[in-house]
This record gives C-alpha cells, structure tokens and sequence, in this order.
C-alpha cells in the first residue's frame, strides 16, 4: 500500500499497476485493498499467476472475482478449470504468457496451452519475462512457440493481435496497429 500512495503524485504518468512474484504464502487475495485502491485511483490492475504453484487455479480466481483484474500476467493454469476460462473469455481479459521463463521453472514452455487457449478463443499473448534473466525477447518467445506447436501464420498473427487488444491505449491506437498488422499478414 505504501508503494501505491508514494505513486499518486505522478498517477497521471501511470496507467495501471501490477504484483508479481513468487505466490507460495502471498496469495492475490493478500492484495485485494491494495487493488481496490488503485482502482478507485484510476488504474487499470493486472496481476501475477504464476505458472504452477500451489493453488494456481484458486489464485486466478481471485485475481478475476475478487480483485478484479483488467489483466492476467502468466496464468496459463486456468486452462485447467473451464469455468474459468469461460470466465476470463467472458471479461475479455487478456493473459501475458512467457514461454522461455516457464521452460526455466517447470522444464516447459507452456507452448501447447498457448495453443490450446488460441483454440479456446481465450485472449492469450506471448511475452518475455525479465529477459536480462530468462534469456528471450519477444523474437525469442514467439520462436519458441513456433518451434513447439507451429502454430502457423494464422496462431501467430491472432498472438500479435491479441497482444494489441491487451495494450493498456486507446482503441484507436490499437485499431491502427491492429489494421497494419492485417495488412501485413495478407
């Protein structure tokens, strides 16, 4: 809470706010007033799920009926419950998935639920997670995933789109990106 006081001076800087970390004993609950606050103050909320950890599914279900979140950082466990995922369609909400950082911590990429969730019309995405770390930028990331899955131009341009859709911009912006990556793919 403290962190988020110290950022209301500069909040016009700021579009939204996010937690990651480790979730072992430091649930999405924990940090439900936290959230609401940063809500009140006008930002937009998304919220760490890694991949994995105990209570997976239960902690994405609190990041999306308790807290409220605009987006999912990770989450790629909540293709386990399809209520769930039926949820996080219903909300539109985006998931930001890192495929190198999660072949670091569970000795996969995930890229066959990246797959899966494209095929569930979910809002997935690929990104890079602290790549200074995880050795991968995006280039990297989305390789991986073609490498994997080979999802095909079709799965990596609805990827970019859906990476499009998750920005936190104007729709206008992202109606023009998303107009020039169209055109590009053909």
């Amino acid at each position: 809470m403290s962190t988020l006081l110290q950022s209301l001076p500069y909040k016009e800087w700021i579009i939204g706010v996010g937690l990651d970390s480790d979730e072992k004993n430091n649930p999405p609950i924990k940090f439900a007033q936290v959230f609401k606050r940063a809500r009140e103050e006008g930002y937009l909320l998304t919220m760490h799920c890694d991949v994995d950890q105990q209570n997976s599914v239960s902690h994405i279900w609190q990041t999306v009926r308790d807290i409220g979140v605009n987006r999912i950082d990770h989450g790629v466990n909540a293709l386990g419950d399809k209520q769930l995922c039926d949820e996080i369609k219903r909300r539109s909400l985006a998931l930001t998935v890192c495929p190198i950082s999660n072949s670091y911590v569970t000795n996969t990429a995930k890229s066959e639920v990246i797959a899966a969730m494209l095929e569930a019309d979910m809002r997935v995405t690929v990104n890079s997670d602290d790549p200074a770390y995880f050795p991968g930028y995006m280039n990297e990331n989305l390789i991986r995933v073609q490498q994997d899955v080979g999802l095909g131009k079709a799965g990596l341009v609805q990827l970019a789109e859906n990476a499009f859709e998750a920005a936190w911009v104007p729709r206008a912006i992202k109606d023009r990106y998303i107009a020039e990556l169209k055109a590009y793919a053909g």
